[in-house]
């Protein structure tokens, strides 16, 4: 994972604005979904194989569009992966370390995180705005993008890249993202017009592209 787009949100993983309105609509943690305690046990422990460590960060993965929904058992299951690892940042760079499921999950949370903190910049939502005068619904974006463009835009897409990541849908979640990134950039230069403080979105967009691009690959 390029350092650029992660260092940009790391204090904000998992903790995203969209959740507020949004957390629990129509979600509910999948049965059979769960982090076995034995591994748990013994990553605390430190006694773990790689492949076992390697099938616990698939059971993370799979959680994680989940963790607003959740029980207590897996509350607390996680807290304790969490506290040994040293944060959510250092969940996130956790799983970045084993390809498939758990790098795209990763990388996807921070795209999402970037997308949250540009939400609600007035610049970003100008330049954005103005360019879907010309053309309201960019490549990939037809079916996600709502009429209407504000600081719940983003916000919204966000939501919708963790809803497809919770049913399993990996492809569009990551199709969705890299529309969202391609759009965005588009848009960058306009942005850093209205504002010169998001000068950095052109280049956070070209950095998570890279990174779900390569995830993404990954996945086959």
């Amino acid at each position: 994972m390029r350092e650029k787009p992660f260092s940009k949100v790391e204090n904000r993983l998992l903790h995203l604005r969209h959740h507020g309105s949004h957390a629990s609509e129509g979600r509910s943690t999948p049965e059979g979904f769960g982090l076995d305690g034995a591994l748990i046990a013994g990553f605390d422990a430190g006694t773990l194989s790689s492949e076992q460590e390697k099938e616990l960060a698939g059971q993370v993965a799979r959680l994680l569009p989940f963790h607003w929904v959740q029980t207590n058992t897996y509350a607390s299951e996680m807290s304790q992966m969490i506290d040994h690892l040293g944060g959510h940042s250092a969940l996130v760079k956790w799983l970045d370390g084993f390809p498939g499921l758990p790098r795209l999950a990763a990388r996807l949370y921070v795209f999402m995180g970037i997308l949250d903190q540009f939400s609600d910049n007035q610049a970003v939502v100008t330049a954005l705005r103005e360019f879907r005068e010309r053309t309201p619904y960019p490549a990939g974006l037809r079916g996600y993008l709502v009429p209407e463009t504000d600081d719940e835009t983003l916000a919204g897409i966000a939501f919708r890249i963790e809803k497809l990541l919770g049913e399993g849908e990996t492809d569009e979640a990551s199709g969705l993202a890299l529309s969202m990134a391609d759009c965005l950039q588009q848009v960058a230069p306009r942005a850093e017009e209205l504002d010169p403080d998001v000068n950095d979105l052109g280049e956070l967009m070209d950095h998570s592209r890279g990174d779900l691009r390569e995830a993404a690959a990954q996945m086959s």
